[in-house]
């Protein structure tokens, strides 16, 4: 089975531009945070968890700080039952197991054994509960203007009626366009936007308090609702788990 499996470890913040690959990509990270943007989406890749890249889809990728994982690269005619979008998920024991035993090789399977290795990854991959922790953009440039202008300036308190006088849109249109495109009305897809750098934000080291003001909110108790609403976890509590995850990796691997 044409797969290959690549640990990687960086010490200092890596960039890189939009690329494609004619493989499909998973991205798993171990300890550490990534950035992923497509054209039709962007994503944070939080430690213990993977995103998958289908092959020919262009993404950028940025890390924020250290990062331990790992690439996994699987041949396009081997990627008929993986999911046809990019997606994010936990990684399990077994996926992160499989990975490392497949990274071992430093090539593709060369017999039975490690076939069944590779199968187990792509078992994993196809069945894993997808997470949410993504943004989906929207195809309509009118829509695209508005979510551009959002995200370049999250700390925007406009309303929906502000910004759609802003692009000559009529509300309602933009309300029920923005939930078709990415099925999130706008105020849900702003705080997610803001949910995502908030997670890049406080995992660079930035304070709580100082998040919700970059991002516009006023009072903290409300940014703290919304991180919470969204993620399951307080953000004191988000880094607290990313900080002991990472530590825990270091220490098996020191």
């Amino acid at each position: 089975m044409p797969l290959l499996a690549i640990e990687q470890r960086d010490r200092a913040i890596r960039e890189t531009a939009p690329h494609t690959h004619t493989k499909g990509q998973l991205i798993a990270s171990l300890a550490g945070l990534l950035s992923v943007s497509t054209d039709g989406g962007s994503w944070v890749v939080p430690a213990t968890h993977a995103i998958w890249i289908p092959p020919r889809v262009a993404h950028a990728m940025m890390s924020h700080g250290a990062f331990a994982g790992a690439m996994v690269y699987i041949a396009e005619q081997e990627c008929g039952i993986l999911h046809q979008m990019p997606c994010t998920f936990r990684v399990s024991s077994l996926l992160r197991e499989a990975i490392s035993r497949a990274a071992s090789w430093g090539q593709p399977p060369r017999n039975e054994m490690e076939s069944r290795v590779a199968a187990v990854i792509l078992d994993e991959i196809a069945t894993s509960p997808t997470e949410p922790i993504g943004l989906t953009h929207p195809n309509d440039p009118r829509l695209r203007r508005i979510t551009d202008a959002i995200l370049a300036q999250l700390d925007d308190n406009r309303s929906l009626e502000d910004w759609a006088a802003w692009s000559g849109m009529a509300p309602r249109t933009l309300a029920r366009r923005l939930v078709a495109e990415t099925g999130f009305s706008f105020s849900e897809w702003r705080q997610r936007a803001r949910t995502l750098r908030a997670i890049q934000l406080l995992v660079e080291g930035m304070s709580v308090t100082t998040t919700a003001i970059e991002l516009g909110y006023e009072n903290i108790s409300a940014f703290i609702a919304m991180f919470r609403r969204i993620m399951g976890v307080t953000p004191g509590q988000y880094v607290r788990a990313q900080t002991l995850i990472s530590k825990e990796v270091i220490s098996r691997s020191s």
